[in-house]
Protein backbone atom coordinates (compact mmCIF):
# COMPACT_ATOMS: atom_id res chain seq x y z
CA UNK A 1 0.00 0.00 0.00
CA UNK A 2 1.40 3.41 -0.94
CA UNK A 3 2.15 5.97 1.77
CA UNK A 4 -0.29 8.49 0.30
CA UNK A 5 -3.14 5.94 0.26
CA UNK A 6 -2.27 4.81 3.80
CA UNK A 7 -2.34 8.42 4.97
CA UNK A 8 -5.76 8.98 3.45
CA UNK A 9 -7.10 5.89 5.24
CA UNK A 10 -5.64 7.01 8.59
CA UNK A 11 -7.16 10.48 8.25
CA UNK A 12 -10.52 8.91 7.35
CA UNK A 13 -10.34 6.62 10.40
CA UNK A 14 -9.50 9.51 12.70
CA UNK A 15 -12.41 11.50 11.29
CA UNK A 16 -14.69 8.52 11.75
CA UNK A 17 -13.63 8.11 15.38
CA UNK A 18 -14.24 11.80 16.04
CA UNK A 19 -17.78 11.69 14.72
CA UNK A 20 -18.44 8.36 16.44
CA UNK A 21 -17.47 9.77 19.86
CA UNK A 22 -19.70 8.30 22.54
CA UNK A 23 -21.21 10.79 24.93
CA UNK A 24 -20.92 10.28 28.70
CA UNK A 25 -24.68 10.71 28.81
CA UNK A 26 -25.46 7.82 26.44
CA UNK A 27 -26.23 5.43 29.29
CA UNK A 28 -28.27 8.10 31.06
CA UNK A 29 -30.49 8.51 28.00
CA UNK A 30 -31.00 4.73 27.90
CA UNK A 31 -31.75 4.68 31.63
CA UNK A 32 -34.37 7.42 31.29
CA UNK A 33 -36.18 5.60 28.51
CA UNK A 34 -36.02 2.28 30.40
CA UNK A 35 -37.45 3.94 33.53
CA UNK A 36 -40.21 5.56 31.49
CA UNK A 37 -41.08 2.23 29.86
CA UNK A 38 -41.09 0.41 33.21
CA UNK A 39 -43.56 2.87 34.70
CA UNK A 40 -45.71 2.88 31.59
CA UNK A 41 -46.15 -0.89 31.66
CA UNK A 42 -46.93 -0.80 35.39
CA UNK A 43 -49.49 2.02 35.52
CA UNK A 44 -51.78 0.90 32.72
CA UNK A 45 -54.81 2.94 33.84
CA UNK A 46 -53.45 6.01 32.09
CA UNK A 47 -56.51 8.14 32.83
CA UNK A 48 -56.24 8.05 36.61
CA UNK A 49 -54.91 10.33 39.31
CA UNK A 50 -52.43 7.60 40.22
CA UNK A 51 -50.95 7.63 36.71
CA UNK A 52 -50.66 11.41 36.45
CA UNK A 53 -49.14 11.83 39.90
CA UNK A 54 -46.63 9.05 39.37
CA UNK A 55 -45.38 10.46 36.08
CA UNK A 56 -45.33 14.01 37.46
CA UNK A 57 -43.01 12.74 40.19
CA UNK A 58 -40.96 10.80 37.64
CA UNK A 59 -40.22 13.89 35.55
CA UNK A 60 -39.57 15.99 38.66
CA UNK A 61 -37.07 13.43 39.99
CA UNK A 62 -35.27 13.27 36.66
CA UNK A 63 -35.09 17.06 36.38
CA UNK A 64 -33.34 17.10 39.77
CA UNK A 65 -31.00 14.38 38.55
CA UNK A 66 -30.13 16.46 35.48
CA UNK A 67 -29.52 19.54 37.62
CA UNK A 68 -26.77 17.68 39.49
CA UNK A 69 -24.76 17.04 36.31
CA UNK A 70 -21.69 19.25 35.77
CA UNK A 71 -22.67 20.62 32.37
CA UNK A 72 -19.44 22.57 31.85
CA UNK A 73 -17.33 19.42 32.10
CA UNK A 74 -19.18 17.67 29.28
CA UNK A 75 -17.84 17.32 25.75
CA UNK A 76 -19.83 18.93 22.91
CA UNK A 77 -21.47 15.57 22.26
CA UNK A 78 -22.35 15.33 25.95
CA UNK A 79 -23.74 18.85 26.05
CA UNK A 80 -25.90 18.06 23.04
CA UNK A 81 -27.25 14.94 24.74
CA UNK A 82 -27.90 16.89 27.93
CA UNK A 83 -29.97 19.49 26.05
CA UNK A 84 -31.79 16.80 24.07
CA UNK A 85 -32.65 14.79 27.18
CA UNK A 86 -33.74 17.83 29.13
CA UNK A 87 -35.87 18.97 26.19
CA UNK A 88 -37.47 15.53 25.91
CA UNK A 89 -38.42 15.65 29.58
CA UNK A 90 -39.80 19.16 29.21
CA UNK A 91 -41.88 18.12 26.19
CA UNK A 92 -43.35 15.06 27.89
CA UNK A 93 -43.92 16.93 31.15
CA UNK A 94 -45.70 19.78 29.34
CA UNK A 95 -48.15 17.50 27.56
CA UNK A 96 -48.62 15.42 30.71
CA UNK A 97 -49.68 18.61 32.51
CA UNK A 98 -52.04 19.46 29.65
CA UNK A 99 -53.63 16.03 29.85
CA UNK A 100 -53.74 16.13 33.67
CA UNK A 101 -55.59 19.46 33.65
CA UNK A 102 -58.10 18.03 31.16
CA UNK A 103 -58.45 14.95 33.37
CA UNK A 104 -59.22 17.05 36.45
CA UNK A 105 -62.11 18.68 34.60
CA UNK A 106 -63.89 15.34 34.27
CA UNK A 107 -62.54 13.15 37.08
CA UNK A 108 -65.93 13.19 38.82
CA UNK A 109 -67.22 10.71 36.25
CA UNK A 110 -64.93 8.14 37.87
CA UNK A 111 -66.28 8.50 41.40
CA UNK A 112 -67.96 5.09 41.07
CA UNK A 113 -64.52 3.46 40.87
CA UNK A 114 -63.06 4.76 44.14
CA UNK A 115 -63.67 1.53 46.07
CA UNK A 116 -62.58 -0.70 43.17
CA UNK A 117 -59.23 0.92 42.37
CA UNK A 118 -57.40 -0.65 45.36
CA UNK A 119 -58.22 -4.07 43.85
CA UNK A 120 -56.45 -3.03 40.61
CA UNK A 121 -53.41 -1.75 42.52
CA UNK A 122 -53.14 -4.77 44.83
CA UNK A 123 -53.42 -7.17 41.89
CA UNK A 124 -49.95 -6.00 40.75
CA UNK A 125 -48.48 -7.91 43.67
CA UNK A 126 -50.96 -10.78 43.56
CA UNK A 127 -52.74 -10.03 46.84
CA UNK A 128 -55.64 -12.43 47.35
CA UNK A 129 -58.82 -10.32 47.27
CA UNK A 130 -61.80 -10.60 49.58
CA UNK A 131 -63.91 -11.95 46.73
CA UNK A 132 -67.31 -11.71 48.41
CA UNK A 133 -66.69 -8.08 49.37
CA UNK A 134 -65.32 -7.27 45.92
CA UNK A 135 -68.40 -8.78 44.25
CA UNK A 136 -70.64 -6.49 46.31
CA UNK A 137 -68.44 -3.49 45.47
CA UNK A 138 -68.77 -4.21 41.75
CA UNK A 139 -72.51 -4.67 42.13
CA UNK A 140 -72.82 -1.34 43.95
CA UNK A 141 -70.72 0.42 41.30
CA UNK A 142 -73.15 -0.71 38.59
CA UNK A 143 -76.03 0.93 40.46
CA UNK A 144 -73.97 4.07 41.08
CA UNK A 145 -73.28 4.44 37.35
CA UNK A 146 -77.01 4.33 36.62
CA UNK A 147 -77.63 7.27 38.94
CA UNK A 148 -74.54 9.09 37.67
CA UNK A 149 -75.74 8.83 34.08
CA UNK A 150 -79.05 10.40 35.07
CA UNK A 151 -77.20 13.20 36.84
CA UNK A 152 -74.88 13.93 33.89
CA UNK A 153 -77.79 14.16 31.49
CA UNK A 154 -78.79 17.40 33.19
CA UNK A 155 -75.30 18.91 32.90
CA UNK A 156 -73.71 18.13 29.51
CA UNK A 157 -70.02 18.91 29.04
CA UNK A 158 -69.08 22.26 27.51
CA UNK A 159 -67.74 20.70 24.29
CA UNK A 160 -67.20 17.35 22.61
CA UNK A 161 -63.49 17.33 23.46
CA UNK A 162 -64.30 17.36 27.19
CA UNK A 163 -66.91 14.64 26.65
CA UNK A 164 -64.28 12.55 24.86
CA UNK A 165 -61.90 12.93 27.81
CA UNK A 166 -64.62 11.78 30.20
CA UNK A 167 -65.27 8.72 28.07
CA UNK A 168 -61.54 7.98 27.88
CA UNK A 169 -61.36 7.98 31.68
CA UNK A 170 -64.03 5.27 31.87
CA UNK A 171 -62.45 3.20 29.06
CA UNK A 172 -59.04 3.41 30.74
CA UNK A 173 -60.49 2.19 34.05
CA UNK A 174 -62.34 -0.59 32.23
CA UNK A 175 -59.04 -1.76 30.72
CA UNK A 176 -57.36 -1.84 34.13
CA UNK A 177 -60.28 -3.70 35.72
CA UNK A 178 -60.31 -6.26 32.92
CA UNK A 179 -56.60 -6.94 33.35
CA UNK A 180 -56.99 -7.47 37.11
CA UNK A 181 -60.08 -9.64 36.68
CA UNK A 182 -58.41 -11.88 34.11
CA UNK A 183 -55.44 -12.37 36.45
CA UNK A 184 -57.60 -14.13 39.07
CA UNK A 185 -60.43 -15.55 36.97
CA UNK A 186 -60.16 -19.31 36.53
CA UNK A 187 -57.15 -19.55 38.86
CA UNK A 188 -58.81 -18.55 42.13
CA UNK A 189 -62.02 -20.65 42.58
CA UNK A 190 -63.40 -18.36 45.29
CA UNK A 191 -62.84 -15.29 43.14
CA UNK A 192 -64.37 -16.92 40.06
CA UNK A 193 -67.47 -18.08 41.96
CA UNK A 194 -68.20 -14.66 43.55
CA UNK A 195 -66.98 -12.11 41.04
CA UNK A 196 -67.86 -13.48 37.58
CA UNK A 197 -71.46 -12.25 37.32
CA UNK A 198 -71.02 -8.85 39.04
CA UNK A 199 -67.99 -8.18 36.82
CA UNK A 200 -69.82 -9.07 33.61
CA UNK A 201 -72.67 -6.79 34.60
CA UNK A 202 -70.35 -3.90 35.50
CA UNK A 203 -68.24 -4.35 32.38
CA UNK A 204 -71.33 -4.07 30.19
CA UNK A 205 -72.43 -0.98 32.11
CA UNK A 206 -68.99 0.63 31.70
CA UNK A 207 -69.25 0.29 27.93
CA UNK A 208 -72.67 1.97 27.99
CA UNK A 209 -71.40 4.70 30.34
CA UNK A 210 -68.45 5.55 28.11
CA UNK A 211 -70.68 5.71 25.04
CA UNK A 212 -73.13 7.97 26.88
CA UNK A 213 -70.41 10.34 28.13
CA UNK A 214 -68.87 10.66 24.67
CA UNK A 215 -72.12 12.10 23.29
CA UNK A 216 -73.08 14.16 26.35
CA UNK A 217 -71.93 17.63 25.30
CA UNK A 218 -73.43 21.03 24.59
CA UNK A 219 -75.46 21.35 21.39
CA UNK A 220 -73.37 24.42 20.55
CA UNK A 221 -70.21 22.31 20.18
CA UNK A 222 -69.70 21.14 16.58
CA UNK A 223 -67.96 17.77 16.38
CA UNK A 224 -68.37 16.92 12.70
CA UNK A 225 -68.40 19.64 10.03
CA UNK A 226 -69.91 17.20 7.56
CA UNK A 227 -66.63 15.71 6.36
CA UNK A 228 -66.79 12.82 8.81
CA UNK A 229 -63.26 13.74 9.96
CA UNK A 230 -63.02 14.55 13.65
CA UNK A 231 -59.77 16.01 14.98
CA UNK A 232 -58.85 17.89 18.13
CA UNK A 233 -57.36 21.39 17.64
CA UNK A 234 -54.80 22.14 20.35
CA UNK A 235 -54.97 25.96 20.19
CA UNK A 236 -52.42 28.71 19.70
CA UNK A 237 -50.74 28.51 23.11
CA UNK A 238 -50.02 24.78 22.81
CA UNK A 239 -48.83 25.28 19.21
CA UNK A 240 -46.33 27.94 20.27
CA UNK A 241 -45.05 25.80 23.12
CA UNK A 242 -44.77 22.78 20.83
CA UNK A 243 -42.74 24.77 18.32
CA UNK A 244 -40.36 26.01 21.01
CA UNK A 245 -39.90 22.47 22.34
CA UNK A 246 -39.02 21.30 18.80
CA UNK A 247 -36.49 24.17 18.43
CA UNK A 248 -38.48 26.09 15.84
CA UNK A 249 -38.17 29.83 16.70
CA UNK A 250 -41.13 30.98 14.61
CA UNK A 251 -44.77 31.66 15.45
CA UNK A 252 -47.62 29.84 13.70
CA UNK A 253 -48.45 33.06 11.83
CA UNK A 254 -44.85 33.38 10.56
CA UNK A 255 -44.84 29.76 9.40
CA UNK A 256 -48.13 30.19 7.56
CA UNK A 257 -46.75 33.29 5.83
CA UNK A 258 -43.64 31.36 4.74
CA UNK A 259 -45.78 28.49 3.46
CA UNK A 260 -47.94 30.90 1.46
CA UNK A 261 -44.82 32.42 -0.14
CA UNK A 262 -43.46 28.98 -1.04
CA UNK A 263 -46.91 28.02 -2.30
CA UNK A 264 -46.84 30.91 -4.78
CA UNK A 265 -43.34 29.94 -5.97
CA UNK A 266 -44.57 26.41 -6.63
CA UNK A 267 -47.66 27.67 -8.47
CA UNK A 268 -45.52 29.86 -10.75
CA UNK A 269 -43.21 26.94 -11.53
CA UNK A 270 -46.21 24.73 -12.28
CA UNK A 271 -47.45 27.32 -14.79
CA UNK A 272 -44.02 27.26 -16.48
CA UNK A 273 -44.20 23.46 -16.78
CA UNK A 274 -47.80 23.74 -17.99
CA UNK A 275 -46.69 26.05 -20.78
CA UNK A 276 -44.02 23.52 -21.78
CA UNK A 277 -46.77 20.93 -22.18
CA UNK A 278 -48.88 23.27 -24.29
CA UNK A 279 -51.59 24.00 -21.71
CA UNK A 280 -50.66 27.66 -21.24
CA UNK A 281 -51.38 28.99 -17.76
CA UNK A 282 -53.97 26.30 -17.04
CA UNK A 283 -51.78 24.25 -14.72
CA UNK A 284 -54.77 22.17 -13.60
CA UNK A 285 -55.24 20.82 -17.13
CA UNK A 286 -51.52 20.05 -17.27
CA UNK A 287 -51.85 18.23 -13.94
CA UNK A 288 -54.76 16.21 -15.33
CA UNK A 289 -52.50 15.19 -18.21
CA UNK A 290 -49.85 14.03 -15.73
CA UNK A 291 -52.36 12.10 -13.60
CA UNK A 292 -53.30 10.06 -16.63
CA UNK A 293 -49.75 8.81 -17.11
CA UNK A 294 -50.45 6.05 -14.57
CA UNK A 295 -49.31 2.51 -15.32
CA UNK A 296 -51.71 -0.44 -15.69
CA UNK A 297 -52.74 -2.44 -12.64
CA UNK A 298 -50.02 -4.94 -11.73
CA UNK A 299 -47.18 -2.88 -13.16
CA UNK A 300 -46.68 -0.38 -10.33
CA UNK A 301 -43.97 -2.38 -8.49
CA UNK A 302 -41.77 -2.41 -11.60
CA UNK A 303 -42.43 1.31 -12.14
CA UNK A 304 -41.31 2.00 -8.56
CA UNK A 305 -38.19 -0.12 -9.05
CA UNK A 306 -37.31 1.79 -12.21
CA UNK A 307 -37.70 5.12 -10.40
CA UNK A 308 -35.57 3.86 -7.51
CA UNK A 309 -32.73 2.77 -9.82
CA UNK A 310 -32.85 6.07 -11.71
CA UNK A 311 -32.64 8.20 -8.55
CA UNK A 312 -29.86 6.12 -6.96
CA UNK A 313 -27.81 6.28 -10.16
CA UNK A 314 -28.33 10.05 -10.33
CA UNK A 315 -27.18 10.54 -6.72
CA UNK A 316 -24.18 8.22 -6.91
CA UNK A 317 -22.98 9.63 -10.21
CA UNK A 318 -22.71 13.01 -8.44
CA UNK A 319 -21.16 11.47 -5.30
CA UNK A 320 -23.63 13.27 -3.03
CA UNK A 321 -23.77 10.75 -0.15
CA UNK A 322 -22.49 7.34 0.86
CA UNK A 323 -25.15 4.68 0.24
CA UNK A 324 -23.94 1.48 2.00
CA UNK A 325 -24.13 -1.64 -0.16
CA UNK A 326 -26.11 -3.46 2.54
CA UNK A 327 -28.67 -0.64 2.66
CA UNK A 328 -29.16 -1.00 -1.09
CA UNK A 329 -29.44 -4.76 -0.72
CA UNK A 330 -31.87 -5.09 2.19
CA UNK A 331 -34.78 -2.68 1.67
CA UNK A 332 -38.10 -4.40 1.09
CA UNK A 333 -41.26 -3.89 -0.95
CA UNK A 334 -44.84 -4.43 0.22
CA UNK A 335 -48.35 -3.71 -1.08
CA UNK A 336 -50.71 -1.56 0.98
CA UNK A 337 -54.09 -2.91 2.03
CA UNK A 338 -57.28 -1.21 0.77
CA UNK A 339 -58.17 -0.32 4.38
CA UNK A 340 -54.87 1.42 4.98
CA UNK A 341 -55.20 3.32 1.71
CA UNK A 342 -58.18 5.14 3.25
CA UNK A 343 -55.72 7.10 5.41
CA UNK A 344 -52.53 6.66 3.34
CA UNK A 345 -53.48 7.07 -0.33
CA UNK A 346 -49.83 7.34 -1.43
CA UNK A 347 -47.00 4.93 -0.84
CA UNK A 348 -45.08 4.97 2.44
CA UNK A 349 -41.55 3.99 3.28
CA UNK A 350 -38.95 3.23 5.89
CA UNK A 351 -37.48 -0.22 6.25
CA UNK A 352 -39.71 -1.13 3.29
CA UNK A 353 -41.49 0.79 0.57
CA UNK A 354 -45.23 0.17 0.87
CA UNK A 355 -46.95 0.62 -2.48
CA UNK A 356 -50.42 2.13 -2.66
CA UNK A 357 -52.29 0.96 -5.76
CA UNK A 358 -55.77 -0.43 -6.48
CA UNK A 359 -56.88 -3.92 -5.51
CA UNK A 360 -59.67 -5.93 -7.09
CA UNK A 361 -62.28 -5.31 -4.37
CA UNK A 362 -62.02 -1.50 -4.55
CA UNK A 363 -64.79 0.59 -6.12
CA UNK A 364 -64.15 1.59 -9.76
CA UNK A 365 -63.81 5.30 -8.96
CA UNK A 366 -61.48 4.56 -6.04
CA UNK A 367 -59.33 2.44 -8.34
CA UNK A 368 -58.95 5.32 -10.79
CA UNK A 369 -58.21 7.84 -8.05
CA UNK A 370 -55.51 5.57 -6.61
CA UNK A 371 -53.88 5.03 -10.01
CA UNK A 372 -54.08 8.70 -11.00
CA UNK A 373 -52.69 9.81 -7.63
CA UNK A 374 -49.79 7.35 -7.82
CA UNK A 375 -48.71 7.90 -11.42
CA UNK A 376 -44.95 7.60 -12.10
CA UNK A 377 -44.47 11.36 -12.40
CA UNK A 378 -46.06 11.99 -9.00
CA UNK A 379 -43.90 9.18 -7.65
CA UNK A 380 -40.79 10.57 -9.36
CA UNK A 381 -39.67 12.73 -6.38
CA UNK A 382 -40.91 10.47 -3.60
CA UNK A 383 -39.33 7.06 -4.17
CA UNK A 384 -36.01 8.42 -2.91
CA UNK A 385 -37.96 10.24 -0.16
CA UNK A 386 -39.08 6.84 1.15
CA UNK A 387 -36.00 4.73 0.32
CA UNK A 388 -32.45 5.99 -0.33
CA UNK A 389 -31.26 8.48 0.75
CA UNK A 390 -34.53 9.16 2.62
CA UNK A 391 -36.30 7.16 5.30
CA UNK A 392 -34.76 3.78 4.55
CA UNK A 393 -31.25 5.18 4.91
CA UNK A 394 -32.30 6.98 8.10
CA UNK A 395 -33.50 3.72 9.65
CA UNK A 396 -30.41 1.89 8.43
CA UNK A 397 -27.93 4.41 9.81
CA UNK A 398 -29.65 5.24 13.12
CA UNK A 399 -29.73 1.52 13.90
CA UNK A 400 -25.94 1.48 13.60
CA UNK A 401 -24.77 4.91 14.77
CA UNK A 402 -25.67 6.54 18.09
CA UNK A 403 -28.78 4.40 18.35
CA UNK A 404 -29.23 5.60 21.94
CA UNK A 405 -30.50 8.87 20.42
CA UNK A 406 -33.63 7.12 19.18
CA UNK A 407 -35.82 8.82 21.85
CA UNK A 408 -34.90 12.19 20.33
CA UNK A 409 -36.87 11.35 17.19
CA UNK A 410 -38.70 14.34 15.78
CA UNK A 411 -40.52 14.82 12.46
CA UNK A 412 -38.41 17.85 11.48
CA UNK A 413 -35.36 15.57 11.33
CA UNK A 414 -37.18 12.55 9.90
CA UNK A 415 -39.47 14.10 7.30
CA UNK A 416 -37.32 17.19 6.86
CA UNK A 417 -34.35 15.11 5.69
CA UNK A 418 -36.39 13.35 3.01
CA UNK A 419 -38.00 16.61 1.86
CA UNK A 420 -34.55 18.24 1.80
CA UNK A 421 -33.50 15.71 -0.85
CA UNK A 422 -36.43 16.74 -3.02
CA UNK A 423 -35.16 20.33 -2.86
CA UNK A 424 -31.58 19.28 -3.63
CA UNK A 425 -32.58 17.11 -6.57
CA UNK A 426 -34.80 19.80 -8.05
CA UNK A 427 -31.92 22.28 -7.88
CA UNK A 428 -29.64 19.74 -9.59
CA UNK A 429 -32.14 19.43 -12.47
CA UNK A 430 -33.22 15.91 -11.59
CA UNK A 431 -36.55 16.38 -13.40
CA UNK A 432 -36.01 16.65 -17.14
CA UNK A 433 -39.50 16.54 -18.63
CA UNK A 434 -42.38 18.93 -17.86
CA UNK A 435 -44.33 15.92 -16.53
CA UNK A 436 -41.53 15.12 -14.09
CA UNK A 437 -41.35 18.77 -13.06
CA UNK A 438 -45.09 18.85 -12.39
CA UNK A 439 -44.75 15.64 -10.39
CA UNK A 440 -42.10 17.18 -8.16
CA UNK A 441 -43.96 20.49 -7.87
CA UNK A 442 -47.21 18.73 -6.99
CA UNK A 443 -45.59 17.32 -3.88
CA UNK A 444 -43.74 20.53 -3.05
CA UNK A 445 -46.94 22.56 -3.17
CA UNK A 446 -48.70 19.83 -1.22
CA UNK A 447 -46.16 20.22 1.62
CA UNK A 448 -46.80 23.99 1.61
CA UNK A 449 -50.53 23.35 1.83
CA UNK A 450 -49.94 20.95 4.73
CA UNK A 451 -48.39 23.77 6.75
CA UNK A 452 -51.28 26.09 6.00
CA UNK A 453 -54.16 23.72 6.67
CA UNK A 454 -52.67 21.92 9.69
CA UNK A 455 -51.74 25.11 11.53
CA UNK A 456 -55.01 26.84 10.68
CA UNK A 457 -56.93 23.78 11.83
CA UNK A 458 -55.16 23.76 15.20
CA UNK A 459 -55.69 27.53 15.48
CA UNK A 460 -59.40 26.96 14.90
CA UNK A 461 -59.34 28.86 11.59
CA UNK A 462 -60.12 25.95 9.23
CA UNK A 463 -62.42 22.93 9.43
CA UNK A 464 -61.51 19.49 8.06
CA UNK A 465 -63.81 20.05 5.07
CA UNK A 466 -62.09 23.33 4.28
CA UNK A 467 -58.76 21.50 4.47
CA UNK A 468 -60.00 18.93 1.95
CA UNK A 469 -61.26 21.68 -0.36
CA UNK A 470 -57.87 23.42 -0.22
CA UNK A 471 -56.08 20.25 -1.33
CA UNK A 472 -58.56 19.64 -4.15
CA UNK A 473 -58.96 23.21 -5.43
CA UNK A 474 -55.50 24.67 -4.85
CA UNK A 475 -53.18 21.66 -5.00
CA UNK A 476 -54.96 19.44 -7.50
CA UNK A 477 -55.63 16.32 -5.41
CA UNK A 478 -58.20 13.70 -6.29
CA UNK A 479 -61.02 14.18 -3.74
CA UNK A 480 -60.65 10.75 -2.11
CA UNK A 481 -56.90 11.26 -1.77
CA UNK A 482 -57.39 14.73 -0.25
CA UNK A 483 -59.91 13.32 2.20
CA UNK A 484 -57.49 10.56 3.20
CA UNK A 485 -54.67 13.09 3.68
CA UNK A 486 -56.78 15.22 6.03
CA UNK A 487 -58.01 12.16 7.91
CA UNK A 488 -54.41 11.01 8.29
CA UNK A 489 -53.41 14.43 9.61
CA UNK A 490 -56.06 14.75 12.30
CA UNK A 491 -57.42 11.35 13.30
CA UNK A 492 -54.29 9.19 13.62
CA UNK A 493 -51.36 9.31 16.04
CA UNK A 494 -49.47 11.97 14.11
CA UNK A 495 -48.61 14.91 16.42
CA UNK A 496 -49.94 18.41 15.59
CA UNK A 497 -46.64 19.63 14.11
CA UNK A 498 -46.06 16.60 11.93
CA UNK A 499 -47.48 17.97 8.68
CA UNK A 500 -45.55 21.25 8.81
CA UNK A 501 -42.34 19.39 9.67
CA UNK A 502 -41.78 18.19 6.09
CA UNK A 503 -41.19 21.59 4.55
CA UNK A 504 -39.82 23.35 7.62
CA UNK A 505 -37.43 20.53 8.43
CA UNK A 506 -36.33 20.49 4.80
CA UNK A 507 -35.66 24.22 4.91
CA UNK A 508 -33.65 23.77 8.11
CA UNK A 509 -31.45 21.13 6.51
CA UNK A 510 -31.08 23.25 3.39
CA UNK A 511 -30.04 26.30 5.41
CA UNK A 512 -27.55 24.22 7.41
CA UNK A 513 -26.16 22.70 4.22
CA UNK A 514 -25.49 26.16 2.83
CA UNK A 515 -23.72 27.21 6.02
CA UNK A 516 -21.50 24.13 6.02
CA UNK A 517 -20.61 24.55 2.34
CA UNK A 518 -19.53 28.13 3.11
CA UNK A 519 -17.24 26.66 5.78
CA UNK A 520 -15.53 24.47 3.20
CA UNK A 521 -17.40 21.20 3.62
CA UNK A 522 -18.44 19.17 0.60
CA UNK A 523 -22.04 18.10 0.19
CA UNK A 524 -21.04 14.48 0.73
CA UNK A 525 -19.20 15.30 3.97
CA UNK A 526 -22.27 17.11 5.26
CA UNK A 527 -24.71 14.38 4.25
CA UNK A 528 -22.58 11.56 5.65
CA UNK A 529 -22.06 13.37 8.95
CA UNK A 530 -25.80 13.96 9.41
CA UNK A 531 -26.43 10.24 9.04
CA UNK A 532 -23.98 9.20 11.78
CA UNK A 533 -25.07 11.71 14.43
CA UNK A 534 -28.52 10.24 14.99
CA UNK A 535 -31.90 11.82 15.52
CA UNK A 536 -32.15 15.34 16.93
CA UNK A 537 -33.60 18.78 16.14
CA UNK A 538 -31.71 20.36 13.25
CA UNK A 539 -30.79 23.43 15.31
CA UNK A 540 -28.98 21.19 17.83
CA UNK A 541 -27.29 19.30 14.99
CA UNK A 542 -26.05 22.68 13.74
CA UNK A 543 -24.56 23.46 17.16
CA UNK A 544 -22.82 20.07 17.15
CA UNK A 545 -21.38 20.36 13.64
CA UNK A 546 -20.25 23.94 14.14
CA UNK A 547 -19.12 23.51 17.77
CA UNK A 548 -21.30 26.43 18.86
CA UNK A 549 -21.56 27.55 22.51
CA UNK A 550 -24.25 25.70 24.46
CA UNK A 551 -25.66 26.13 27.95
CA UNK A 552 -27.78 23.85 30.10
CA UNK A 553 -30.88 26.02 29.59
CA UNK A 554 -30.46 26.39 25.83
CA UNK A 555 -33.52 27.72 24.00
CA UNK A 556 -34.25 27.87 20.29
CA UNK A 557 -32.86 30.94 18.53
CA UNK A 558 -31.65 29.90 15.05
CA UNK A 559 -33.68 31.91 12.53
CA UNK A 560 -32.91 29.62 9.61
CA UNK A 561 -33.48 30.81 6.09
CA UNK A 562 -36.85 29.98 4.59
CA UNK A 563 -35.58 30.15 1.00
CA UNK A 564 -34.96 26.96 -0.95
CA UNK A 565 -33.37 28.34 -4.11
Amino acid sequence: MGLQKAGIIIVALIGSLATAQTSKLADLVTEFEADNWALDRTYIVDESDEYYQRFTKFYSDWQKKMADIDFASLSQQGKVDYILLKSLMSKRSYFLDQDYNAFKEVEEVGNFATEIFPFIKERRRGKKPDSKKLAQTLQDATKTIDSEMESWKAKPFKDWQTADKAAELVVSFQKGLEEAYNFYYGYDPDFTWWVEKPYEKLNKKLTAYAEFLKENYSEGSVKDDGSGIIGKPIGEEALKESLALEFIPYTPAELIKTAEEQFEWCKNEMIKASRELGYGDDWKKALEHVKNTYVPAGEQPQAIMDLYSHSVDFIEERDLITLPALAKETWGMKMMSPERQKVSPFFLGGRDIIISYPTMEMDHNDKLMSMRGNNPNFSFPTVQHELLPGHNLQYFMTSRHKSYRRPFYNPFWTEGWSLYWEIILWNKEFPQTPEQKLGMLFWRIHRCARIIFSLKFHLGEMTPQECIDLLVDEVGHEYANAEAEVRRSFTTNYPPLYQLAYMMGGLQFYALRNEMLEKGWTEKEFHDRVMVEGRMPVEILRALLQDLPLNRNYKTKWKFSTEFN
